[in-house]
């Protein structure tokens, strides 16, 4: 018999942490909530203060029975589920359905499974904050209130198995009002007029400023003509040379949002699947020597903030490993926002001396790779700033005035292990100032325009005018649009995995190499939610409500009266839906090609993976197949035509048509020219096109311009990895 019964939520945590506690300690998991609202019943007693009726969760009884006949044993009874709301809310169901006192020191909490994390937490154990339970009362009861009210109306005008929900609904709204963006974008004519210059030693180009002093954007072809005209035999002087050296600073450790952003960039993970390795991580695996232990600090925070011990020994790894030039004077500090929660430090490793190498051989590939980006940036994180030395060289040309700019880099500093990644939005941007602003110079000829000298006299080698237009707004990719969630207050990182899947489970929206489009169900529902749930709707009311969640937590607020507040308003706007919403009939997209079971024209719908075809007599008859799309490329094995599938988890691939004769497959897409050395199949993969063949493996070209096109011929062997089935 153990003296002392500890449960956690995870089986995987309790097998950890039983390590760290000894014989006396039996650790037993309550695999998450054992208590919650009904599913089949609204649970709430609206006329009795919101009360919410809990219930033990169906499955969970005989668990239960386990953990009574335990306490019931036990000396004492500890509840160490994670250190949030959630968590909170769990070990308050524990210690009612066990019988604990509301005062009992009974709650243990530690941000990493450590040994010492961990021993150390049980040393300090507290009583219960219901402040903390009643803040994950008032989001169940406000989300329960929402889905369960709404829901069933959306059903009623439209189609069974549709939802909506207080932040799910706000962030199907910023994909359909970007949709909306795009589709009124009108783009505008500008030019660009770039000048080749001979310094007398070396070339280099100069991008158009303007005039006297003003910036100016040619915006049509009669306008440029007329600069080339005015620029006809205009003498080219250096007005000014301007040198000067910039700091970039490092990224601050991750928090849950900017961990997501990360992996969704660099990694290709979807939230969902950063969060499930990111637990992994956090909950423990079989290290060296048969130790087990968790990689990672707790992985849902909003904090920035790092332990002074962490600190530490960071300082001491980049002094040894990397060079004191690359520790700065004080430990850096990085400013959070006011609603991050205090107690919760930044995702980093829980020893930095650990490095990605050291335990690779014990770790999944995804494991690996999250890991390496969690210490990369931890380390960079506290390591010193990089140091450019920029140019920037004004040049006349009459009243007209040209400019370029380089820069090169004194000191790599922290890039020396990582560098930020950029959405989409961010890297195009910069890569329109760098078009502008700057000539994209090489350090050999930064180095070179620092030796210019004002007044010294340029010959003219050319003149290029470009025309361009401007682009509408991209539209979101996952990092996109958690970034933008979390820029408005909408959520909190947690939230953010399972609102992506609730979207694109309900149909709402859709995605297609990564990027989020809302379909024609997703942009009706918003339209209705709209029209009738405006105030629910509203970015600035989700915000408000998640910053009341959070007074709620630290006791400055009641629960009961934030969600008397909100129904009084609701209530209003259901009872008009109700009443004045029109029935939407979905007319379905009916195909050409009749079901070989019944005849019934097929029908095109939108499931989970995409669209596929089926028959309109379901239930009475199921047939039902995927919408194939067939690519300009060949099979190499058999000669017939490669087609887009997708796989069991949704992930696209491409394979033979002839399947399943032909088994040929391959995750990169197919292109129709042939490898020019063996004549095989070629692919593309990010930005490289290359041969398909193991055996040849040629990189072909790459991809240097999204904008352009423009591509640039690669060395014939580049040593890199084989397209195949196991690259990513």
């Amino acid at each position: 018999m153990s003296d002392y019964l500890v449960i956690v939520e995870s089986p995987a945590k309790a097998n950890t942490i039983k390590k760290y506690l000894g014989r006396k300690f039996r650790v037993m998991a309550s695999k998450g909530h054992c208590m919650d609202l009904p599913k089949s019943q609204f649970g709430i007693d609206l006329q009795n203060n919101f009360e919410p009726k809990y219930i033990t969760i169906r499955g969970k009884g005989a668990l239960l029975k386990e953990l009574r006949a335990a306490g019931k044993e036990a000396k004492r009874i500890f509840l160490a589920a994670d250190p949030d709301r959630e968590g909170e809310a769990i070990c308050w169901h524990l210690a009612k359905l066990l019988g604990l006192a509301e005062d009992e020191a009974c709650r243990v909490e530690f941000h990493e499974i450590t040994e010492s994390a961990v021993l150390q937490a049980f040393k300090e154990p507290r009583s219960l904050s219901r402040a903390m339970v009643d803040a994950q009362v008032c989001r169940r009861v406000l989300d329960r209130i929402v889905g369960y009210k709404i829901s069933p109306l959306l059903w009623k005008k439209i189609r069974k198995g549709l939802s909506a929900g207080r932040v799910q609904s706000v962030a199907l709204r910023l994909i359909v009002d970007r949709e909306k963006e795009i589709g009124h974008f009108q783009p505008a004519e500008y030019w660009t007029l770039t000048v080749r210059l001979d310094a007398g030693n070396f070339e280099f180009s100069a991008n158009y400023f303007g005039r006297k002093g003003k910036k100016h954007i040619p915006a049509t072809s009669e306008e440029i003509n007329s600069l080339l005209d005015n620029l006809r035999d205009k003498a080219f002087l250096v007005t000014s040379v301007k040198q000067k050296s910039r700091r970039r600073m490092p990224a601050p450790p991750f928090t849950t949002s900017s961990l997501q952003q990360e992996a969704s960039r660099k990694l290709g993970f979807t939230s969902r699947r950063t969060m499930m390795v990111a637990q992994q991580l956090y909950e423990g695996l079989p290290l060296e020597d048969g130790i087990v232990g968790g990689l990672v600090t707790y992985i849902r925070t909003d904090a920035t903030r790092i332990a002074q011990a962490a600190q530490t020994e960071a300082r001491q790894f980049i002094a040894r490993e990397f060079g004191k030039d690359y520790l700065p004077a004080k430990p850096p500090v990085y400013a959070g926002k006011k609603s991050a929660q205090a107690a919760h430090e930044a995702i980093r490793p829980t020893d930095v001396r650990r490095t990605p190498e050291q335990i690779k051989a014990i770790l999944s590939r995804d494991q690996y790779r999250l890991y390496k980006l969690i210490w990369e940036r931890f380390l960079a994180s506290q390591m010193s700033a990089a140091v450019y030395d920029l140019v920037e060289v004004d040049i006349a040309a009459g009243d007209y005035q040209f400019r370029a700019a380089g820069s090169q880099v004194l000191f790599d500093g922290f890039i020396k292990l990582y560098t930020e990644g950029q959405d989409e939005e961010e890297a195009a941007g910069k890569t329109l100032r760098v078009n502008q602003e700057t000539d994209g110079l090489t350090p050999v000829f930064a180095c070179s325009l620092s030796g210019l000298v004002a007044g010294q006299a340029l010959t003219v080698l050319g003149l290029k005018p470009m025309q361009h237009f401007t682009q509408p707004p991209s539209r979101y990719s996952e990092a996109m649009l958690i970034k933008a969630l979390e820029e408005k207050g909408i959520g909190r990182p947690s939230t953010y995995a399972p609102t992506v899947e609730t979207l694109l489970t309900r149909g709402y929206v859709v995605r297609e190499n990564k990027i989020f489009s809302p379909t024609e169900l997703g942009s009706i529902v918003l339209e209705l939610l709209m029209e009738f749930f405006s105030g629910i709707l509203n970015v600035d009311f989700t915000a408000e409500m998640e910053e009341k969640l959070d007074h709620v937590a630290a006791g400055g607020l009641s629960w009961v009266e934030v969600i008397r507040e909100f129904y009084e308003g609701f209530t209003k706007d259901l009872k008009a839906a109700e009443e004045r919403m029109e029935k939407i009939e979905l007319v379905p997209d009916v195909s050409d090609e009749p079901c070989p079971n019944c005849g019934k024209l097929l029908v095109r719908k939108l499931g989970r993976f995409g669209h596929f075809l089926a028959c309109p007599g379901f239930p009475g008859c199921r047939f039902a197949k995927p919408i194939v799309r067939e690519t300009e490329a060949s099979c190499p094995e058999c000669g017939k035509t490669l087609v887009e599938r997708r796989s069991k988890r949704g992930r696209k691939f491409f394979g033979c048509s002839g399947y399943p004769s032909c088994k040929f497959t391959t995750w990169d897409v197919p292109q129709k020219e042939k490898c020019p050395s063996c004549g095989y199949l070629t692919v593309k993969k990010g930005n490289l096109w290359r041969c398909a063949s193991k055996e040849c493996s040629q990189v072909l070209y790459e991809r240097q311009s999204k904008r352009t096109g423009q591509s640039q011929p690669l060395p014939e062997k580049t040593g890199t990895k084989p397209a195949g089935r196991d690259a990513e």
